[in-house]
């Protein structure tokens, strides 16, 4: 005992730098242990998988894990039902921390819209690829009289001619007009010409065959 006094009295920097050491090694395992307990260290819920959900429907899933939530974008899918949840951030299946925001984005409750293109004067295939790439998926073609074959005329919607720039949902069913390269006689002749019943073959044809 006398010789660890004199030793202490002898290197009393050395004395407070162990001193110094102990104390600072005490004071970081009470600042880890403090924060383990206050991030709830090792304790973590799961993200619920709520694609294709209500946001109503998928705000009960959340509360029963913990978690919260918050709407920050819409997008428009023509597969998933106006409304429906399309994305959530952090991904489902992922582990969070208890009381974490989970970030949802939604299908719009209603079609996105487009500009109708113009297409008047060009070949059937520049106006059904230029509506294609203005983001209508639902294009039929409809012959009408026409002085030139496969010409572009214009762009019906439900039964009426939308204007250049006309605004209409993306979703649409659109019929592409296009010139015929005939008059509406002869388009009428065709059609009866179709119409028409088969004549029956000659007797002597028949036995020739």
């Amino acid at each position: 005992m006398g010789n660890l006094k004199t030793w202490m009295l002898k290197y009393p920097i050395l004395l407070n730098l162990l001193f110094a050491v102990a104390l600072t090694t005490v004071l970081i395992y009470a600042v880890l242990k403090w924060l383990e307990v206050y991030t709830h260290h090792n304790e973590a819920v799961i993200v619920p998988d709520v694609k294709g959900l209500q946001v109503e429907q998928a705000a009960e899933f959340f509360r029963n894990n913990g978690l919260r939530y918050n709407v920050i974008d819409s997008v428009f899918a023509k597969d998933v039902t106006p409304g429906a949840i399309v994305e959530v951030v952090p991904a489902a299946g992922s582990k969070v921390k208890e009381d974490r925001i989970v970030f949802v984005t939604v299908n719009a409750m209603t079609s996105q819209m487009g500009a109708i293109p113009e297409v008047t004067d060009l070949s059937l295939r520049q106006a059904y690829a230029l509506l294609k790439a203005s983001g209508f998926e639902r294009v039929e073609t409809e012959y009408v009289p026409g002085e030139y074959r496969d010409l572009a005329i214009g762009v019906d919607r439900n039964g009426r001619t939308v204007n250049a720039g006309e605004m209409v949902p993306l979703n649409s069913s659109l019929t592409l007009k296009v010139s015929s390269g005939r008059t509406a006689e002869e388009m009428l002749q065709d059609s009866l010409d179709m119409l028409a019943p088969v004549q029956p073959l000659d007797s002597e044809v028949e036995n020739w065959f």
